[in-house]
């Protein structure tokens, strides 16, 4: 599958052309999932509270959710996919569920305690770019979108002393190592701003997108360079609403300004306290209005891809999370959808003469069974 084009996120559209693109576009709500959440472990305060579950019995347990929207799953390597499962998922894309993306897991194993690509270590540094291969490698097999690189281990605790230069650096010339090595396999950041390390490296929006330009500029593989001259991203971002929320970012804000840079290539849905530990609520259970902003965003940019969801449903069956967070997601896109686009646009582009006028506007879309207000 060639590599999928995300520039015309970057289209810039004045007021007349917004509201035409408004009117005439419609967020595609396809969804995928992560295969790790089917059966959720326990917590550092609290046992499992439920069994174990075989990966042939979530994938059952994910094609019996197609009909609602699930087109593919997520998955790690060598944890989920590895030589054992990969006939399993390989059975599930045969029968309309794709593998999407094979992350590799470099974050829990002991070897990565003081970092994996940006670590010290040389030793566990090369078990990191190694893995980081491999996994691109799968990923090149299965014909997959992309692969999700999150650095979660990579950070620091105290912050006195710590060469952040070096480390940032060997993380990018890591990636850019292994992205030679395969050729042609996109890589998206998932930004986090802590935990498990007290401070993650390239732990935001902002920063995740200067790490995109520093390792496109390290690539130097003929393929690689090819691509980037035709315009086509080698490197993106894959954003999760909740680590966003970690970081008190606003949702709508920093998903505009992925999309200004052409490199939202993915996204990972869920709620979340601003600030607090990542807790992978479903989706709305939390602030709902900055889900519904950050919808209106990408509707805004023309985001045409998978809406993946990462959850952490510890005491609800995977398959009522799933659903529940599916139809919350088409329910908001439908209200704004149905919202008045010209007048949102016209409030927005003129606003003294429109005050209070977009928050009234929400008003009655948020409560359409309302009585008693005022005429607008």
């Amino acid at each position: 599958m060639p590599m999928r084009d995300l520039s015309g996120q970057k289209v810039r559209r004045s007021g007349e052309e917004l509201v035409r693109h408004l009117e005439s576009f419609s967020l595609d709500l396809r969804f995928s999932a992560g295969v790790w959440f089917f059966a959720p472990g326990g917590g550092r305060f609290h046992d499992r509270y439920a069994g174990d579950i075989p990966m042939e019995g979530r994938i059952e347990k994910a094609l019996g959710l197609m009909d609602q929207g699930l087109v593919a799953l997520e998955a790690h390597y060598p944890n989920e996919v590895n030589d054992d499962t990969l006939d399993l998922f390989k059975s599930a894309g045969e029968q309309g569920l794709r593998l999407i993306t094979v992350v590799p897991n470099l974050f829990y194993e002991a070897q990565y305690e003081f970092g994996s690509l940006s670590s010290p270590v040389e030793k566990a540094r090369r078990s990191a770019i190694d893995r980081t291969i491999t996994t691109l490698q799968i990923n090149k097999e299965l014909d997959t979108d992309f692969a999700i690189v999150w650095p979660g281990i990579d950070g620091f605790d105290n912050t006195f002393g710590q060469n952040h230069v070096a480390a940032r650096d060997r993380f990018a010339e890591g990636l850019a190592e292994a992205m030679d090595a395969v050729p042609g396999v996109r890589i998206v950041i998932e930004p986090k701003p802590y935990e498990p390390r007290a401070n993650i490296l390239y732990g935001t929006t902002s920063e995740a997108l200067l790490l995109c330009a520093k390792v496109e500029a390290l690539l130097g593989n003929d393929e690689n360079r090819r691509i980037l001259r035709d315009g086509t991203a080698m490197m993106g971002l894959n954003p999760e609403v909740g680590h966003m929320l970690m970081a008190y970012e606003d949702l709508g804000y920093a998903f505009s300004l992925v999309c200004e840079y052409g490199r939202l290539g993915h996204t990972h849905w869920n709620s979340q306290p601003m600030g607090n530990y990542d807790q992978d609520l479903n989706v709305g259970v939390v602030y709902p209005e900055q889900t519904e902003a950050a919808l209106y965003a990408l509707k805004m940019c023309g985001y045409q891809h998978l809406f993946g969801l990462d959850l952490n449903p510890e005491r609800m069956p995977v398959e009522r999370a799933l659903t529940n967070c599916m139809d919350t997601l088409k329910a908001m896109n439908e209200r704004i959808d149905g919202l008045d686009h010209a007048r949102i646009v016209e409030c927005v582009e003129n606003p003294g003469e429109n005050r209070g006028v977009l928050e009234a506007l929400l008003i009655r879309a948020r409560y359409p069974e309302a009585t008693g207000l005022s005429e607008l």
